[in-house]
């Protein structure tokens, strides 16, 4: 067996918890992180429709199928590093790995090969730059957040947050084979709300984290900077919602619904903000809200964009 062999066993080794694998189908589903993956397909089907020119249906579903298979496949890899980590969170500890049902061995091959065959569908049936976007969101996820990021420093959320910001990204290539400044700004959306989304979680779970030794900002840096950067970042994410009516591929009803839910989401972050009680009750109502947020905000763009309800802003400025 060569060096190079060696050290790959060794290393799948290390991430390995129990080996007896009792794995079921629902076992190797949830290895794909069903609910991630939901959201992840519903961005990228918004940067598919909003896209300019066309795909056929078939094709299209073909590129979201490959987003969906891409995404389970990261979340195959992060489950197989991280069964360490797992292990010690109440949150996770039932996951397959740590459980026992499937295999660390088993998970990194699921990843792998989901990981392969996503990349190389999207390039062949799609187009390639699709593929290169999809490769390096794999790769971003798996290697630069999980495997490095997560358990190096505080800000892996900020910088990590880029893998979940893709998705809408790769859509929009698919359909035009590039990438825009638009594109670019639904990536902005989403990298902008993962930070108060991802810390208003760390602070009602800092003690998992803590036990697995995950240094996210409220165990490094106390609660009191976490609520600072959750605020700050919230007030960022306001300005870069309304790229997309500034841009000229949104409009009237996309405008006004992104800042009545952006006025909440700053309400609610305030909350967080001022909350000092320590019993995390407005953490959970943003992150809660968070989610519900973002899903509107790419739903707005979907219905007015994709539908030709409304004109774009641009437009009727030259009326």
């Amino acid at each position: 067996m060569s060096d190079s062999s060696i050290a790959t066993s060794n290393l799948i080794g290390t991430r390995s918890m129990p080996e007896f694998g009792m794995a079921a189908p629902g076992d190797y589903f949830e290895l794909l992180k069903p609910r991630v993956m939901s959201l992840v397909v519903f961005t990228g089907l918004v940067g598919l429709v909003v896209a300019p020119g066309t795909i056929n249906p078939v094709l299209g579903f073909v590129a979201l199928l490959c987003v969906a298979i891409g995404a389970g496949a990261s979340g195959a890899l992060n489950m197989w590093y991280d069964a360490d980590i797992d292990a010690r969170m109440k949150r996770t500890a039932d996951r397959p790995v740590p459980g026992g049902r499937v295999t660390s061995r088993e998970a990194f091959g699921f990843g792998i090969t989901l990981s392969v065959g996503s990349v190389l569908t999207m390039g062949l049936a799609i187009n390639w730059v699709a593929a290169g976007l999809l490769a390096f969101t794999i790769f971003f996820y798996a290697v630069i957040y999980t495997m490095w990021l997560k358990r190096s420093t505080p800000q892996n959320i900020v910088i990590g947050g880029a893998a979940g910001a893709f998705p809408p990204m790769i859509g929009w290539a698919a359909v035009t084979g590039s990438i825009s400044v638009e594109s670019i700004a639904l990536f902005l959306i989403i990298f902008m709300w993962t930070p108060p989304h991802f810390w208003a979680l760390a602070l009602f779970s800092s003690n998992d984290y803590e036990a697995a030794g995950v240094p996210m900002l409220p165990v490094v840096s106390g609660e009191s900077v976490t609520r600072n950067q959750i605020m700050l970042y919230s007030v960022l994410l306001m300005p870069v919602t309304a790229l997309p009516a500034v841009l000229g591929f949104a409009g009237i009803l996309y405008a006004g619904v992104a800042a009545i839910l952006g006025l909440a989401f700053l309400v609610f972050a305030f909350r967080v903000w001022r909350d000092q009680t320590g019993e995390h009750k407005t953490a959970r109502q943003l992150f809660a809200y968070s989610i519900l947020y973002l899903f509107l905000i790419f739903s707005t763009l979907l219905v007015e964009q994709g539908f030709g309800l409304v004109p774009p802003l641009a437009a009727l400025v030259h009326l």
